[in-house]
């Protein structure tokens, strides 16, 4: 199973970015995917989450300070999944990462596969 990551880069406040996961090795339709970051100072928290699995009845599931300004997304034929970042701002910058697994949860532990994590960075 590979991850790969792309869309990270420097923005100033207000601004936005896409972020996008390209899966090989295995069907997403099958998993929960998720989005998680790691800021300066914290530890790596869950940011969002869809489950293809259908299991959960809170899907997709975002990070309360995210809420409203980022959207995740998924392209089946593509196997790829998007983190759309909109108003971003100061306190978004980290290192951001996808991941996969079979808990449709935001807790890091619960996820198996992840990629290498791509450098956000929000100016003011």
């Amino acid at each position: 199973v590979q991850l790969v990551e792309s869309g990270g880069g420097s923005v100033q406040a207000g601004g936005s970015l896409t972020l996008s996961c390209a899966v090989s090795g295995i069907r997403l339709e099958y998993y929960v995917v998720g989005w998680f970051r790691r800021v300066p100072g914290k530890e790596r928290e869950g940011v969002s989450r869809i489950d293809y699995a259908g299991s959960s009845d809170e899907d997709p599931n975002y990070l309360d300070s995210v809420k409203g300004r980022f959207t995740i997304s998924a392209d089946s034929a593509k196997n790829t999944v998007y983190l759309q970042m909109n108003s971003l701002k100061p306190e978004d910058t980290g290192v951001y990462y996808c991941a996969t697994g079979d808990m449709p949860t935001m807790r890091p532990e619960d996820y198996d596969y992840w990629s290498q994590g791509t450098q956000v960075t929000v100016s003011s």
